[in-house]
C-alpha cells in the first residue's frame, strides 16, 4: 500500500502543511473540509450545489449505507459514486463512530461488532474483515478500517482495551484489505485504507496506539475518539500529541472535527483532514458561520435585517438572499431555508480550508489563525 500523496509546503512557524492527495476519482488540495454525506446524500445539497461551493470530497458511512439501501443495491448500480451522482473522491467512514453514537444498539466482541438495526431491530454483524469487503464494494476512494471509540468520560482500562482491540482489527483489515489487491471488487479501481489511532485521554495510550498503528502500515492515519463531549482543550492536546508520532509523509485526518477554532489549531499540529455534520446541521438548526463569527438567524433581530448573510461571502445564499429571508424561511419551516442555510455554511468551511491552505503557501499561517480565534475561540 503506497498512497500518493506529497506536501508541498509546510510552516516554519509549527507544523502546517499544505499538500494534495492523489485519488482514481481526482486530486484534493490539504488541508481539507469533508463534507458528510452519511446516506450517500449531503443533506438538503445536490451533487452540483457541492461542486459550486467548491466541495473536492466527501464523505459516506459503510454502516448506514448497509442497512439502507444495502450494499447490494449500490454495487448494483456500479458502485457509490454513480449511486448517488458524484464523480469525485468519496471517503467511507467504517462505522466505527457507530459504536458509541449507538452504543445502546450494539454489542462488541473480539469477532467485531453486533448492531441492532434502528430501522427494524434486525441484527448485523460487522467484523473487520467484512467492514473492508463491503467498502470495497461500495468502490469509495478511501476505507476507513473497523475501530472502537470510547465516549467522554471513560476510565483508563475502557480506554486501553478498546485501543488493543483496534489495534487487532487494523490489522486483520489490512490482511483482508491485501487480499482484494487494493482495488474495487466493483470498480476494479485502486482504493487506500486508512488506520484509526484511539486511546482515549491517555497519552501513553496513544503513544502505543500510534506507533503500533504505524507499525502494521497503512496509507494515511486517523486520530480517533476525540470530539466525542471532552473539553475543547482536551481534543486539542490529544491531536497536537498524537500527530507527532504519524508519518509526516502520509496524510493525517482527525475524524469528526467541523469547528473552525479547533480546525486552525489542529491544522498547526499538522493534520490534513476534516469531516463533522456541524456545517449542514447548524445550517437546519437556523446557525450561520461568517466572517465576523456565527449568527443565530432564527433569532428576532434578524427579521428585518436586510443585509447579506455574510459580507464576504459570495456563496448563492449570499448573492441572492438578506437575512431578513432566510429568518423567514426557518421560522415558516420552509424546505428552501434548509438549502440556503447548509449550502452558505458549507461553504464558508470550505473556503476557510482553502485560505488556510493558500496561508500556509504565502508563510501567513499564524496571521490567518489569529483571525480566525478572533472570532470563533
Amino acid at each position: 500500500m503506497n498512497m500518493n500523496f506529497e506536501i508541498e509546503k509546510t510552516s516554519g512557524e509549527n507544523s502546517s502543511r499544505a499538500g494534495r492527495l492523489y485519488t482514481p476519482h481526482g486530486n484534493v488540495d490539504t488541508p481539507v473540509f469533508m463534507a458528510v454525506g452519511t446516506q450517500a446524500t449531503v443533506k438538503a445539497l445536490t451533487p452540483d450545489m457541492l461542486r459550486s461551493a467548491g466541495c473536492s470530497i466527501i464523505l459516506g458511512n459503510n454502516y448506514h449505507l448497509n442497512l439502507r439501501p444495502t450494499v447490494e443495491v449500490i454495487e448494483k448500480a456500479g458502485g457509490l459514486h454513480s449511486f448517488m451522482g458524484w464523480d469525485g473522491p468519496i471517503l467511507t467512514d467504517s462505522g466505527g463512530y457507530q459504536v458509541f453514537s449507538l452504543c445502546d444498539l450494539v454489542r462488541v466482541k473480539d469477532e467485531g461488532v453486533e448492531f441492532a438495526s434502528p430501522l427494524n431491530g434486525d441484527r448485523k454483524f460487522f467484523s473487520p474483515e467484512e467492514v473492508v469487503r463491503s467498502q470495497s464494494r461500495l468502490g469509495s476512494d478511501v476505507m476507513m478500517i473497523l475501530d472502537e471509540c470510547v465516549a467522554w468520560p471513560h476510565t483508563r482500562a475502557k480506554a486501553e482495551k478498546a485501543a488493543e482491540r483496534t489495534l487487532r482489527w487494523a490489522i486483520r483489515s489490512r490482511e483482508e484489505f491485501e487480499k482484494l489487491n487494493c482495488k474495487s471488487l466493483t470498480t476494479g479501481l485502486s482504493q487506500y485504507l486508512f488506520g484509526i489511532v484511539q486511546g482515549g485521554a491517555f497519552r501513553d495510550l496513544r503513544e502505543e496506539s500510534a506507533r503500533s498503528t504505524v507499525d502494521v502500515g497503512f496509507d494515511g492515519y486517523a486520530i480517533g475518539g476525540v470530539s466525542v463531549g471532552e473539553p475543547r482543550k482536551q481534543v486539542r492536546d490529544t491531536v497536537n500529541f498524537t500527530s507527532s508520532f504519524l508519518p509526516e509523509n502520509k496524510p493525517r485526518y482527525v475524524m469528526g472535527l467541523g469547528d473552525p477554532a479547533d480546525i486552525v489549531h489542529a491544522v498547526a499540529s499538522g493534520a490534513d483532514m476534516f469531516d463533522c455534520v456541524i456545517p449542514t446541521r447548524h445550517g437546519r438548526n437556523g446557525w450561520l458561520y461568517t466572517s465576523r463569527g456565527r449568527i443565530v438567524i432564527r433569532n428576532a433581530p434578524y427579521r428585518e435585517d436586510f443585509s447579506k448573510p455574510d459580507p464576504d461571502c459570495s456563496c448563492y445564499t449570499c448573492s441572492n438572499f438578506s437575512r431578513a429571508y432566510l429568518h423567514h424561511l426557518f421560522r415558516s419551516r420552509e424546505l428552501l431555508g434548509y438549502t440556503l442555510n447548509s449550502l452558505h455554511n458549507l461553504h464558508y468551511m470550505l473556503k476557510l480550508l482553502r485560505r488556510i491552505r493558500e496561508s500556509i503557501i504565502s508563510g501567513r499561517f499564524e496571521d490567518m489563525k489569529k483571525e480566525i480565534l478572533r472570532y470563533y475561540e
